[in-house]
């Protein structure tokens, strides 16, 4: 089954596409809380002391050095030290880090020392098509250093990210661009290979036989599939695993399958080497007209403008927010 995880997941990972340019460093004294307004998916990690980050109406989450935090989606969030013999002071971050001011530092209430440091970055799911793939995933994912299997790799591209930010040198930029993703897509692998609980085609995962229906429609999206070939894929009788796949996923097999089809066509279309009659094969359409239809209705316009519509830089809608997951159940 881990096989087939992997290949669930590296076919979805494969898509995602980020924009990341700007990082800075925080620091805190003791008793004091920081206030970040809404904006783009953000990260945070922590290289000294031990502070808290909360998200509005949650309990905060208490950080250690080392630990790493992923906020992917349009939050406001709280930073805060604290201090059983000071009153809290608070404040509002108002902070410009455009890619021309990296490696800025920040530092509130720091008469009495340093409380706590971050290392932290903002960056943007670049394609409309990803809000179906990714609006499943939780407001906050923290990953524990003691956790961690890995923690060299979170280290070192901390550690990377911090140099080339205070680097500033030519392609400074490219290459902090290229270090966030790295750094997002190592820890999205490695929370959803730890998560028993999950929403929509993430939780298909740890189903043994609705994954074996995952993996083989990812593997091969073009081959004409009937629910019945499916439940045979995984070994069920084709209501139960209708049923199945449905309670787990919050989608019926064919309706994922055609979910799954249009994201991987959007993403071709995207590249312009294609005519959208190959596109439409590809994926599994056997008419071009039929295709369209189905694209124009999950998009919102043709796949013949997909490749001149720029597609927007977008932070995920909070999860409050959402009623519908695109690609698995109800997130109310």
């Amino acid at each position: 089954m881990l096989s087939e995880h992997s290949d669930v997941l590296s076919q979805v990972l494969k898509l995602i596409r980020l924009r990341g340019d700007r990082v800075f460093h925080g620091e805190l004294g003791s008793a004091t809380e920081v206030n970040f307004p809404p904006g783009p998916a953000t990260f945070l990690h922590l290289r000294s002391g031990e502070l808290s980050v909360s998200l509005p109406h949650e309990a905060p989450v208490l950080l250690r050095p080392g630990d790493f935090v992923l906020l992917p989606h349009a939050d406001g969030y709280t930073i805060r030290s604290e201090s059983s013999s000071k009153p809290r002071q608070c404040f509002e971050a108002a902070i410009d880090v455009s890619p021309s001011r990296n490696a800025q530092t920040f530092r509130w209430a720091m008469d009495d020392g340093t409380a706590g440091s971050f290392l932290a970055g903002s960056f943007y799911f670049d394609g409309a098509p990803l809000r179906s793939l990714l609006t499943g995933l939780p407001r906050l994912i923290h990953l524990t250093c003691d956790k961690v299997s890995e923690p060299a790799w979170l280290a070192a591209i901390a550690h990377f990210l911090e140099v080339e930010s205070r680097s500033a040198g030519p392609g400074s930029s490219l290459m902090i661009s290229r270090l966030i993703d790295l750094l997002v897509i190592r820890t999205l692998r490695m929370w959803v290979s730890r998560q028993g609980n999950r929403i929509g085609w993430l939780s298909g995962l740890s189903d043994e036989r609705v994954g074996r229906a995952l993996n083989a429609m990812h593997r091969e999206p073009y081959r004409a599939w009937t629910v019945a070939a499916l439940a045979q894929t995984a070994m069920m009788s084709r209501s139960t695993f209708s049923n199945r796949f449905t309670a787990v996923v919050g989608l019926s097999p064919l309706r994922y399958l055609t979910r799954w089809r249009l994201t991987i066509a959007a993403d071709l279309l995207r590249a312009g080497t294609l005519k959208v009659t190959e596109v439409a094969r590809d994926v599994g359409y056997g008419s071009e007209a039929a295709f369209s239809r189905a694209f124009k209705e999950e998009f919102g316009y043709p796949p013949r403008d997909a490749h001149r519509i720029a597609q927007p830089s977008v932070f995920l809608v909070r999860s409050s927010e959402l009623t519908d997951d695109p690609f698995g159940r109800s997130l109310k």
